[in-house]
């Protein structure tokens, strides 16, 4: 059976292309629904027109493929509520933006 942690920890390496920061600790990641062996991904971007957005959804997807026992993927996109660093950041992305 595939947990959250599983599928989180295939995603670390997923940086945001500009930042340079991992999603899960940008906090972009808001929720992770797991069905069987397909997982529905919902997560942010930093700002509505960011520019790499289907690249980044694209490696999220790519990157959540990869863990054992998932054979398909659906990345949701959504802004509600708006990403704020403060609040969905982890320690380590607080640390890396300058956010204290």
């Amino acid at each position: 059976m595939v947990d959250e942690e599983a599928i989180r920890n295939s995603l670390v390496d997923v940086e945001d292309p500009e930042m340079k920061i991992s999603v899960i600790d940008l906090g972009l990641i808001y929720d992770i629904k797991i069905d069987g062996e397909h997982v529905e991904i919902d997560m942010t971007l930093t700002s509505p027109g960011c520019p790499v957005a289907p690249e980044l959804m694209a490696a999220v997807h790519r990157a959540a493929l990869t863990t054992d026992g998932i054979n398909s993927v659906h990345v949701n996109l959504t802004f509600s509520p708006p990403w704020d660093p403060k609040v969905h950041a982890t320690e380590d992305g607080k640390f890396e933006l300058g956010v204290f």
